[in-house]
């Protein structure tokens, strides 16, 4: 795909996110959220090759059906209120579909069986836009409709963070493995969405900065499973140095970055009197932790077998701009201190 559709694409994806983000009608959010999964579509069959053609495919089916629930849910909350307002009182039957749809626009389980699948026929810049920016604009509506019921959500959340951890264990792949972790880290969100829409605000955009140092590292090291992360130290010993605490960091390991939102999640949770719930949720966080180790360990502790007079003729310049992961790896390890500083920021 040429660089200029390539931007076309890019520009149509913000476009819907900005749609959906300043509406107030639904109609206008369902079209929002079409015109940003049409133009997913593009960015992941870019490859010729069958199994980005198969993603792409899996990635429409399912946003289709999504699409066409939240557009049902909003038809059926019309008829019975009268209003197409977002800000109108949702009624409870089509509260609860309309947050399955949005529950299978971001991969809350039991509706995430599409999400690995679909990231692991993409490329890893692909991968990080599907992790990160097409959360933003079900999670807007998402915080729009909390106001009325919490249940559902708080059940999808919690079984997202077992999915996510379970599933994610026996896996090799790196892009099913962070496809399995930002199902868990959904999770997180929605459990305390509907009590603090500011901390899931703030988890969100933490969950999007230690990805993003995820991908941007694979992508740098041109990994796509934990055996070729063996070869990062030859390939750049400086970023690899730092790669296990950005694992463990998007892990949610103290001192990290990763272990703000959690703890302030659980101490939330706490005060609700919802003591049992928050145990869960911290507990299956070290099902996810296990496999963010499996990667440390093989980053900082396994060497690839070679010979010396072999290892050099590989070792060629990486010309990728490495700034943008400067940025998002240094974020993800020293933000604690500044916890209080971005709550109060998405609480403005």
């Amino acid at each position: 795909m040429g660089p200029y559709l390539t931007a076309i694409m890019l520009m149509s994806l913000g476009l819907g996110t900005t749609i959906v983000m300043s509406s107030h009608h639904w109609m206008l959010a369902w079209m929002g959220l079409e015109i940003n999964a049409l133009a997913m579509i593009p960015l992941i069959a870019q490859k010729s090759h069958p199994r980005p053609v198969e993603a792409a495919t899996k990635y429409f089916l399912t946003q289709a059906a999504a699409a066409m629930t939240i557009l049902f849910a909003a038809i059926m909350n019309t008829w019975a209120a009268g209003e197409w307002s977002t800000d109108f009182t949702i009624q409870p039957f089509p509260m609860t579909i309309l947050s399955l749809g949005l529950a299978m626009k971001i991969g809350l389980a039991p509706l995430h069986l599409w999400m690995p699948e679909v990231m692991q026929g993409m490329t890893l810049p692909t991968g990080l836009i599907l992790a990160t920016w097409q959360k933003l604009a079900p999670f807007a509506l998402l915080i729009q409709i909390t106001q009325n019921d919490s249940k559902i959500l708080m059940t999808l959340g919690l079984l997202s963070i077992l999915a996510g951890g379970w599933a994610g264990l026996n896996q090799t792949q790196l892009r099913k493995i962070l496809a399995y972790s930002s199902i868990a880290h959904m999770g997180w969100m929605s459990i305390i969405i509907s009590f603090s829409p500011s901390l899931a605000t703030m988890t969100l955009l933490m969950y999007f900065i230690t990805t993003a140092s995820a991908f941007l590292l694979f992508n740098l090291m041109k990994a796509t499973n934990i055996g070729a992360l063996a070869t990062c130290w030859s390939k750049a010993p400086i970023a690899t140095t730092l790669a296990p605490l950005l694992m463990l960091s998007l892990g949610g390991l103290p001192p990290l970055s990763g272990f703000m939102p959690k703890l302030l999640i659980i101490t939330e949770l706490t005060k609700q009197q919802l003591g049992i719930l928050a145990t869960l949720a911290a507990i299956s966080t070290l099902l996810t932790m296990y496999f963010y180790l499996r990667i440390a360990y093989s980053l900082s502790l396994t060497l690839c077998p070679n010979n010396l007079p072999g290892t050099t003729p590989w070792r060629f310049i990486n010309k990728q701009p490495t700034l943008p992961l400067a940025i998002v790896a240094t974020s993800s390890i020293i933000l604690l201190p500044l916890s209080p500083a971005a709550l109060a920021l998405t609480t403005l």
